[in-house]
């Protein structure tokens, strides 16, 4: 039986050879910052593959989801969260069947360069951390979603932490010492500066997001715009996945 890796990498041979004969084309691509770095990082190499040019725009979960259900029709594809691809599949905004998982990622804890360092390694250690932080911050999409739920499970004070407005990346509230200890997906933590990457979540506590990409139902460019998802599910993408703090879907 034909493995999922091998199916994708067959397709994205199939849409690169139909890119070439078909032309170039624009991709509009509408990602979470979550992707964004990891985006940024294989578009050269696919647009030398493809002939296509991509053209990206990066804003946090809760405003995408906004945005394309109050008409926005500006993207070909969509990068999220499998759960709101789905939905938005539901809604007919995204094609539906079209969703390409692509990248697994956990969420991560930083402080601010300098500080010390928190001890976050066992579910019991995170707890004495958070109650004894002076001030936490959590993101507005799926890591904060979670870390709310977590806290609450965990019988953390609701005055100690805050939920950052949407698009707002943790990592620079922290950097700029307005927060002490601050939690978000790792590959939104990692290019920040100004921070101590602390690791990811102890295993137990641990939380594990998968991000996909789903062909938006107007696209312009749909044959190019699944070239590209394919692209970012195939081993070529894999090493860049790994660099910015996530790892490829098996």
């Amino acid at each position: 039986m034909i493995s999922v890796r091998s199916w994708v990498g067959a397709l994205l041979s199939a849409c690169l050879w139909a890119a070439s004969s078909a032309g170039a084309a624009e991709i509009r691509v509408l990602s979470s910052n979550a992707m964004r770095e990891v985006l940024r990082e294989v578009t050269p190499d696919f647009e030398k593959a493809s002939g296509h040019r991509l053209s990206m725009s990066f804003v946090g979960s809760v405003d995408i989801l906004k945005r394309l259900r109050a008409g926005d029709r500006s993207a070909d594809v969509i990068v999220l969260q499998v759960s709101s691809i789905d939905e938005l599949a539901a809604e007919g905004l995204v094609v539906s069947a079209s969703r390409v998982d692509f990248a697994r990622s956990l969420v991560g804890a930083a402080v601010r360069a300098g500080a010390p360092r928190p001890d976050i390694s066992s579910g019991g250690a995170l707890k004495h951390t958070l109650l004894t932080a002076k001030s936490i911050v959590v993101s507005s999409g799926p890591s904060g979603v979670y870390m709310l739920d977590l806290f609450e499970r965990m019988g953390i004070p609701r005055d100690r932490y805050v939920q950052a407005p949407p698009g707002v990346q943790t990592g620079e509230l922290v950097a700029r010492g307005e927060v002490e200890l601050c939690f978000q997906q790792v590959s939104e933590l990692l290019p920040v500066k100004g921070i101590e990457f602390l690791g990811p979540l102890p295993a137990e506590v641990g939380h594990v997001t998968v991000f996909a990409g789903g062909l938006h139902a107007t696209a312009a460019e749909p044959q190019a715009a699944r070239a590209l998802m394919a692209y970012l599910a195939s081993p070529a993408a894999a090493p860049v996945l790994i660099a910015k703090g996530m790892s490829p879907v098996k």
